[in-house]
């Protein structure tokens, strides 16, 4: 997995990657979808991964405004934030990393996405790259080139953490080496890149330089 491979900085999407929100995500935007007559089983699997905004705006529906209802969506979610958990050894995982050098990378806007990061006890990054801060998001590289921009590194020295089409797509697009993180897969992702379902699967080591190295975690021991 990545062996001899070293990194300058982590990047993690959130949702599904360090924590998972999918009951509450889905709960609020099966009542979106139910009101506006779309299949729910169909058109749930489509929100994760990409911006509320366009999601809805795919749907070319007729007479909805997306920008309003995308605003409305994300009000509902941040009052909604019962289950929401940490993915399994994501916390230790980010505490043991430099603070410097790792940052969430999120299609939720920054009010939610402190939230769902205080709900599910997850550590605070340093930095964040949310939803407001890009105009074309996910499967679009600019998240991840915004992020690593901000670390004062190259996307190409990243390793991008994601589980969703979108943000593995964007993660590519960016030049990033991608982990997928599959513990929130109902049905197991078709991917070339390593995969892991916990964070207890790996651990980090350093080197004088400051370069970081992935290394066996106490599940892979």
């Amino acid at each position: 997995m990545f062996a001899g491979s070293k990194f300058i900085a982590f990047l993690f999407d959130m949702d599904g990657t360090v924590l998972n929100s999918i009951a509450a995500a889905e709960r609020v935007w099966t009542k979106w979808a139910e009101r506006h007559g779309l299949d729910v089983a169909s058109f749930l699997p489509t929100i994760h991964g990409k911006r509320a905004i366009e999601t809805i705006a795919g749907l070319m529906l007729p007479g909805v405004d997306a920008v309003a209802e995308a605003d409305a969506l994300l009000k509902a979610e941040a009052d909604d934030l019962e289950g929401i958990v940490p993915i399994p050894g994501a916390v230790a995982f980010l505490e043991s990393l430099p603070p410097q050098r790792w940052a969430i990378v999120t299609s939720a806007p920054r009010e939610l996405a402190l939230l769902r990061i205080q709900a599910a006890g997850i550590p605070v990054p340093a930095m964040m790259v949310t939803a407001e801060d890009v105009a074309h998001g996910k499967p679009a590289p600019d998240c991840f080139l915004l992020a690593a921009k901000r670390l004062g590194v190259e996307a190409r020295d990243c390793l991008v953490f994601e589980d969703a089409p979108a943000g593995i797509a964007a993660g590519e697009a960016s030049g990033a080496s991608v982990m997928v993180i599959s513990a929130t897969h109902v049905h197991p992702l078709v991917t070339l890149h390593p995969t892991i379902r916990s964070y207890d699967e790996i651990g980090i080591a350093t080197d004088e330089s400051g370069f970081i190295f992935l290394s066996p975690g106490q599940a892979a021991a």
